[in-house]
C-alpha cells in the first residue's frame, strides 16, 4: 500500500532515519555524502539520498537558520545527532513543500527522542517550530502527525 504521493507507509520515516546515518557517516569520515552513498552495499532509498545530498549541499544555509533560533546553544555544543536531525528537518521545511509542516516536526521530534538525549525531542521541536514559523509562516501546537 502506498500513499497518494506514492510513498509506502513508513517509507519516508525510514528514509529520514537512513539519511541520519549517511550524514553521520560522512561527518565521521570527513567525506562528502556522495562518496558515502557510493560505498553502501545496498543503495539507499532515493528520498534518503535526496535529504542527505540536500543537507550536504546547503549546510551553511541550514546551519545559519538553526543557529539563529537555538538560543544559548552554539552549533559546536549541540549533540551531533540533534544537529543532524535539525539539518534534515530544516532542509525539508525549505525544499520539500509537499511534506506538511506538522509531519516534518513530528518526524524530527520522534527521531530526536528515539536516538538523542532525554532533552533532544523538546529542544529539536522548539528550534524547528521557530524555523517553521519563519520559513513557512506556520504556527505549531506540537508534533503529532507522521508520514
Amino acid at each position: 500500500m502506498t500513499s497518494a504521493a506514492g510513498v509506502a507507509p513508513g517509507g519516508r520515516r525510514d528514509a529520514r532515519e537512513r539519511a541520519i546515518h549517511l550524514l553521520y557517516e560522512a561527518e565521521a569520515k570527513s567525506a562528502h555524502v556522495s562518496s558515502v552513498v557510493a560505498g553502501q552495499a545496498l543503495p539507499p532509498d532515493p528520498y534518503a539520498v535526496t535529504l542527505a545530498d540536500g543537507v550536504d549541499g546547503r549546510r551553511d544555509e541550514l546551519d545559519g537558520l538553526i543557529a539563529a533560533r537555538s538560543v544559548d546553544w552554539p552549533l559546536d555544543r549541540m549533540p551531533a545527532l540533534d544537529l543532524t536531525v535539525l539539518r534534515i528537518a530544516t532542509y525539508e521545511l525549505l525544499c520539500e513543500p509537499e511534506v506538511p509542516t506538522e509531519v516534518v516536526l513530528a518526524e524530527a521530534t520522534g527521531l530526536a527522542g528515539e536516538y538523542g538525549t532525554d532533552d533532544s525531542a523538546r529542544f529539536v521541536n522548539g528550534v524547528l517550530a521557530a524555523i517553521a514559523r519563519d520559513v513557512r509562516g506556520h504556527r505549531s501546537g506540537g508534533a503529532g502527525t507522521r508520514e
